[in-house]
């Protein structure tokens, strides 16, 4: 007979086991709250789509930001069409 081997788990990997296990509360789309945040994503609401910019310039990620597959579509149309008409800027301004 054979002894089953039982080896130890690194501190280490026990972390990370844990963080991956224990994930924090998913992100909510904040466009499919209601149908008064709709009105919000537009290219005319230069403030809110900023929020949605780094400060390079750079549209955020959905897994970042937490929209939906729709919303972030709409965003990014919404910030492009904004970048067109010169309300949001481009790239990052140097001084």
């Amino acid at each position: 007979m054979t002894k089953k081997l039982r080896l130890k788990i690194s501190s280490r990997l026990l972390k990370k086991r844990n963080r991956r296990s224990s994930s924090s509360q998913k992100k909510q789309c904040r466009f499919c709250a209601g149908p008064e945040q709709e009105i919000l994503l537009n290219y005319k609401n230069s403030h809110v789509l900023r929020h949605f910019l780094t400060e390079r310039g750079k549209i955020l990620a959905s897994r970042i930001s937490g929209n939906c597959a729709f919303h972030q579509r709409r965003l990014g149309d919404a910030i492009k069409c904004s970048r067109t008409m010169a309300l949001l800027p481009y790239c990052a301004a140097r001084y």
